[in-house]
């Protein structure tokens, strides 16, 4: 493993707002308690990821951030405060040009061995990336979705940079396990992040130009929206502040 290199961007929405499709999954466990150890959990393994040098924490949650310091994060105000992809783009504007990824933060059981597998395959060169899947191979949802548009040349201000020092200067994303969403988006330095996260973010980001990854990282894919995916999540392992709340609240579901 090269050295850490890697800025990873994990927005937060204020808890009171954040995972509202899980609300009620856990009987007896306030829901921002659910959302807040998601969070958490995510972070403690992306802290752990040996490739990562940085995590840039965007919220205006209070008690987000008092734990995202704790964990050794940044944390950024979100200063747009208009929405998911605004504080991505605010994240990854906060620190110098180089390698940055924007992160979901619903991923408990991430195993920073995955993400680590999966930011290395995003540095490669496109034509040797082993998570590279090939147009003619995708799935048609990947490339359904028309082109939002060109970026402006004003907020894409990489290609030369990366031309310069040898990367593709292609964007990279990990469907998330349904294969609709995204989990993780990444740009080489000096290439604008873009992030089209929201509903059908995988064909989004695909018709933005960004390449998907499909590799074997069952933990990184794993995001939880839904009890269903909690579930889910907790048959791969989950993180030890989810866990304990699970056990809390629902001792029968982390058997299941």
């Amino acid at each position: 493993m090269s050295q850490p290199r890697w800025a990873v961007v994990v927005p937060v929405k204020r808890l009171a707002a954040a995972k509202s499709r899980l609300r009620g999954a856990l009987p007896g466990v306030p829901h921002e308690e659910l959302a807040l150890a998601l969070a958490a959990d995510t972070l403690r393994a992306v802290l752990a990821c040996p490739a990562v040098a940085e995590v840039r924490v965007v919220t205006d949650d209070a008690r987000v951030a008092a734990v995202a310091r704790a964990t050794g994060a940044r944390v950024l105000a979100d200063e747009p405060d208009s929405g998911l992809n605004a504080a991505f783009r605010h994240g990854a504007a906060a620190g110098p040009a180089g390698w940055v990824a924007g992160l979901t933060a619903d991923l408990p059981a991430l195993r920073p061995a995955e993400l680590a597998a999966a930011l290395l395959a995003a540095e490669k060169p496109a034509a040797e990336s082993p998570g590279r899947l090939l147009a003619a191979e995708s799935p048609g949802p990947l490339l359904a979705a028309e082109s939002p548009g060109p970026l402006l040349a004003a907020e894409s201000p990489g290609p030369r940079l990366a031309a310069q020092t040898g990367w593709d200067g292609v964007r990279r994303f990990v469907p998330d396990a349904p294969g609709g969403g995204t989990v993780l988006l990444t740009a080489a330095p000096g290439v604008a992040l873009d992030p089209r996260f929201g509903v059908g973010s995988a064909a989004a980001h695909a018709a933005s130009g960004a390449l998907p990854l499909t590799g074997d990282w069952p933990s990184l894919r794993r995001d939880v929206d839904t009890a269903a995916d909690l579930s889910a999540a907790a048959r791969l392992g989950l993180g030890p502040r989810t866990a304990a709340l699970l056990d809390a609240g629902c001792p029968a579901a982390s058997a299941s």
